[in-house]
């Protein structure tokens, strides 16, 4: 029993190092497809996030979210931590969303609610200890990793925060979409690589258990369906645009290999093979089709975080619903949908009143003229490419 104990807890240590892993991911993935005058910005941002959610979730969210449990099966500190590092993500997706725009302090402000109740609710009427349980809103859907505990709750909180506090400055004008390039593709390959390495432990640990021959096995089917996934939704990503531009733009086939990724997570223990493909591939081509979509509806992702987190954190969870469908242990497609629901219509309408009550004290968006000159300058006092002249 000792064995098994130190084993798992072994493994849940090297879990949390990879998903921790997927911080800096995060950061260099923001700060380059951003413009320069908004690089220390973003990765303050980044720091903040993991220091100021993790101490949320550290005081308040964890005991919201799992009551008093308590692990038998490995170390209980390894439990606290390897929660503990999901918590920031979810904020991630939102802080890339509403970049070049968002003041730090506001959106600081709003990580401490987010770490402290929103994403511990979710987390607890989904993996804790379940209020709902046993009434009407009971939610039975599977979601292993999160594709909607983590990346919709994120995505439906950025949704909130782009409807409060508007577009860039710039990026609508008369009537058309004005297209703001990336400002380092170098760091956004990084970003994304250290985001799919991270991946690994974000689902491979939460299968929770490796000490065994059986979850030896479904350790390394999750990690091999994660990882099929994203080449999948890559290449679908990379052929599609290739048929429609002509081109291959390396920021869509990352968010493609991205978008496999958390339509993967909800149950990537459950597929086979050829599951990982279809789901991967159909994540990859939804980031293609959704990102101008969202353009069209003057909703400003300069990372893309809707399309990838928020569609296929949807698309992912429903999709366990269809290809591992097992009524007599609950796995349905309209529990998976019953999931999807309860979470959207809590996060949002939570997110939304927060964000806009905090935006009525605090202003959430930079004025115009700091946008002009570079939230590097307004809010941090350092350039990150001081000897670069500043894009306009």
């Amino acid at each position: 029993m000792d064995t098994a104990y130190v084993i798992d807890t072994l493994f849940t240590l090297f879990s949390i190092t990879l998903i921790i892993l997927m911080v800096p991911g995060f950061a260099m993935l923001e700060a380059g497809l951003v413009r320069t005058k908004n690089v220390s910005s973003v990765l303050t941002v980044n720091v903040m996030i993991y220091a100021v959610a993790s101490m949320a979730f550290i005081l308040v969210g964890f005991h919201l979210a799992f009551g008093d449990f308590q692990s038998q099966t490995m170390s209980q500190w390894a439990f606290f931590m390897f929660q503990m590092a999901f918590v920031g993500k979810a904020i991630n997706i939102m802080s890339g969303g509403v970049g070049e725009r968002a003041k730090l302090l506001p959106l600081t402000l709003f990580t401490v609610v987010m770490g402290a109740l929103i994403y511990p609710t979710v987390v607890n009427i989904s993996w804790g200890s379940d209020w709902l349980a046993g009434t009407v809103l009971d939610l039975t859907f599977v979601d292993l990793a999160g594709s909607t505990v983590i990346h919709s709750t994120g995505g439906w909180a950025l949704l909130a925060a782009i409807l409060v506090i508007g577009a860039r400055k710039g990026r609508y004008v008369q009537g058309q979409i004005r297209v703001i390039p990336a400002s380092n593709i170098p760091l956004v390959v990084l970003g994304a690589m250290l985001l799919w390495i991270g991946w690994f432990g974000f689902n491979g640990g939460s299968v929770g258990s490796i000490s065994t021959k059986e979850a030896a096995d479904s350790v390394a089917l999750t990690i091999f369906n994660t990882n099929t996934a994203g080449l999948a939704g890559a290449i679908s990503t990379g052929f599609l645009i290739y048929l429609r531009y002509k081109l291959f733009d390396i920021t869509m086939i990352l968010n493609g290999a991205l978008g496999g990724l958390v339509a993967i997570t909800a149950g990537p223990h459950l597929y086979t093979m050829v599951d990982s493909i279809i789901i991967g591939g159909i994540g990859g081509v939804l980031v293609v089709l959704a990102v101008p979509l969202f353009d069209r509806f003057r909703i400003d992702d300069p990372v893309g975080a809707l399309s990838v987190h928020l569609v296929n954190g949807i698309w992912g969870t429903l999709a366990v619903g269809i290809f591992a469908s097992d009524p007599m242990k609950g796995i349905t497609l309209v529990n998976q949908l019953k999931g999807v629901g309860v979470v959207a219509i809590f996060v949002f309408s939570v997110s939304f009143t927060i964000i806009y009550v905090i935006n009525k004290i605090v202003a959430f968006r930079a004025s115009d003229e700091d946008q002009l000159e570079g939230l590097d300058v307004s809010e941090c006092g350092l350039e990150a490419y001081p000897e670069f002249k500043r894009a306009i």
